[in-house]
């Protein structure tokens, strides 16, 4: 399996960073490939803009996404955005490793996505949710954040993990056709003491030892809808393909 690791942390000693060569180190035990992109270390520009293509479909306006699918048609996207979109064409599993800040992914991670989950690629159209570019693909998101687990949950002072984290599992992984894995949280992470530290590592080893098989989350099959994406009415004919996808 080729395993590529998105890390967004400032700090090479933290906690995150313990997560991120924990994979890596399980991973290589078990035979796999990895590749890391150390988005602070690489220097990674999040801001998304006109620099990112060199040619322009329409000169005079900037639509975003339509120059993704153009510049990307002309190999003429930005060199650091079509090197990362290697890396994810090359994996079978993705993992995005953060701490969360603001209840969200920080900045430099939101930048990649932008820049790199582009148009005509990774989706468009209707190639979204199960018939999206990356389909066939998994991914994960490993995080870390302040509050404690009890904060977490449907009565919860914070509400869901899942909720918190709903632009990334289905906004951007589920959208673009990944099969999206349950996200592995390291709570409390700055108020720990060692041992509770050691014992999130060895939670998080087992965690990717059972990788192969952990059930996926549960996102939206365009079998279910029709062709204005309205869901289908009760009784509404059901293709061949959504009795296959349902079995």
């Amino acid at each position: 399996m080729n395993v590529l690791i998105v890390h967004a942390h400032n700090e090479p000693e933290s906690f995150n960073a313990a997560l991120k060569d924990t994979a890596v180190a399980e991973f290589e035990r078990g035979g796999h490939d990895v590749m890391v992109s150390d988005l602070y270390a690489m220097d990674w520009n999040p801001v998304a803009s006109a620099a990112d293509f060199g040619s322009r479909a329409n000169p005079d306006y900037l639509v975003y996404a339509l120059e993704q699918r153009h510049n990307h048609e002309a190999g003429t996207l930005a060199p650091d955005i079509a090197r990362e979109i290697e890396k994810v064409q090359w994996c079978d599993l993705l993992i995005l490793n953060f701490p969360i800040y603001w209840f969200s992914a920080p900045a430099i991670l939101k930048g990649w996505i932008d820049r790199v989950m582009i148009s005509g690629v990774f989706y468009g159209g209707k190639r979204i949710y199960d018939r999206g570019g990356m389909r066939g693909k998994r991914a994960m998101v490993t995080c870390t954040l302040g509050g404690r687990e009890h904060m977490f949950g449907p009565e919860a002072i914070h509400g869901e993990i899942e909720t918190m984290l709903r632009p990334l599992l289905r906004g951007s992984l589920a959208y673009c056709g990944f099969g999206v894995l349950p996200p592995f949280i390291g709570y409390h992470v700055p108020y720990v003491d060692q041992q509770a530290r050691e014992q999130i590592l060895v939670d998080y080893r087992e965690r990717l030892n059972l990788i192969d098989r952990l059930p996926l989350l549960d996102f939206p099959s365009l079998d279910n809808f029709d062709d204005t994406l309205r869901p289908k009415r009760t009784g509404e004919s059901i293709s061949s393909d959504t009795l296959s996808h349902a079995s």
